[in-house]
């Protein structure tokens, strides 16, 4: 969960490192955010232009490791242009469904399962009630991780005013999350920097006082109840129009949620209702947390100012897990089977990240490039094997050599 050694992100000043960003990373347990940093306005998300590469953020941009030629850098360049050419192509041929209209519907029909979920937590017997909380818990993943994933990346529309207001309503009334600080932490510094030690590189999730299977598999159960303990602790980060309306949304979001628990789904008192509360919002915090970390940790670590370009960069430190029909629906495909895609052109959506996926994964191949694929038993066998060396000690830092 949005785990984290304190004190370790106090020296580095992280904050928020969100993957998913609808249900954002949370912070570890005493850990203190940034006062000074203020958070930009998430309307400034990456854009994929022509002439520069996409997902750049924070005035980021590739730094030349120290011994570099200068020809390997421009060849490094030339590579990443090639491949958003390529791409290109592909966005500008496609459809508005193929660009947005598939991800909308499936954001769509989650709202209209929402009526069959709550009316099936009214039976007194175990198997449509149990469905009903399979119904609301797959469809609060899809609105909190897929939709507040899009919606940070302004992926669902093409317009910036209405993406503004996708993600207020995913991030902030689904999710309970501020949006300025979720989109600052995930599109700005983990897509800017991914991999990048203190900055990207994923420590935010590690938590080294709990053991292997305590973090694995119970912890991620705590992720609904820390989310919006964090958002609220982020709150003093951002300006006071952005906290009252935050503070607004979680508010109708989690009421909104209890009174249909009570008025449609029939339940008798508070207790029972914030149970199943928990139990939904908590059904895939499990592979919510596990892919989190796979993607990303036990991949090449570097320093900030030796990084390679951000070709190499995001194929070397990024991986795509196999397809998945509950996670491809639920998390999405750029968060499971296009993870790599995703970092390579984060504007896109999920069936774009799809789409795109044997153009990307040919392209580095034939330029003898990682191109990172996991399944994801192997990454949980690694993990368990070595969590020690992986989630408690500091990651070691790649050296770029055969990289130029």
């Amino acid at each position: 969960m949005p785990l984290q050694n304190g004190d370790t992100a106090r020296q580095r000043g992280q904050q928020v490192n969100g993957e998913v960003s609808g249900t954002p990373r949370l912070r570890g347990m005493g850990d203190t955010p940034l006062r000074d940093t203020m958070a930009p306005d998430s309307s400034r998300t990456e854009a994929m232009g022509a002439g520069r590469e996409p997902g750049t953020a924070l005035g980021d941009e590739d730094v030349t490791p120290v011994g570099t030629p200068p020809r390997a850098g421009q060849q490094e360049e030339a590579l990443m242009t090639e491949l958003s050419e390529l791409v290109q192509k592909v966005v500008k041929s496609s459809s508005w469904w193929e660009r947005h209209g598939v991800d909308i519907s499936i954001l769509a029909c989650s709202f209209l399962l929402l009526p069959a979920g709550f009316l099936c937590l009214r039976s007194a017997q175990a198997v449509p009630f149990l469905a009903g909380v399979l119904i609301l818990g797959v469809v609060h993943h899809t609105l909190t991780v897929k939709g507040s994933h899009l919606a940070s990346h302004n992926a669902l529309t093409e317009s910036r005013s209405w993406g503004k207001v996708w993600a207020i309503f995913f991030i902030e009334l689904c999710s309970a999350f501020t949006v300025e600080q979720a989109t600052y932490n995930h599109v700005k510094i983990h897509h800017g920097y991914t991999n990048v030690i203190g900055l990207g590189d994923s420590s935010t999730w590690k938590l080294p006082f709990l053991n292997r299977y305590v973090y694995m598999f119970i912890a991620p159960l705590a992720v609904p109840i820390l989310t919006p303990l964090v958002a609220l602790d982020l709150l003093r980060n951002v300006e006071w129009k952005a906290a009252l309306r935050t503070l607004c949304c979680m508010f109708l979001g989690f009421y909104c949620h209890y009174w249909l628990l009570l008025h449609v789904s029939g339940f008798q008192s508070l207790w029972s209702a914030l149970l199943c509360m928990l139990l939904t919002r908590s059904l895939l915090a499990h592979p919510y947390i596990h892919v989190n970390i796979f993607q990303h940790i036990g991949l090449p670590m570097f320093a900030a100012d030796r990084k390679p370009k951000r070709i190499h960069l995001m194929s070397l430190g990024v991986l795509n897990l196999p397809r998945n029909a509950l996670l491809d629906w639920s998390f999405g495909h750029s968060l499971i089977s296009c993870h790599v895609e995703h970092h390579l052109f984060p504007s896109l959506s999920d069936n774009m990240c799809l789409k795109i996926k044997p153009i990307v994964s040919q392209y580095l191949k034939q330029k003898k490039l990682p191109y990172n694929e996991d399944t994801y038993s192997s990454r949980l066998w690694l993990f368990l094997q070595r969590y020690e060396e992986l989630m408690v000690h500091a990651p070691p830092i790649t050296e770029l050599v055969g990289i130029q």
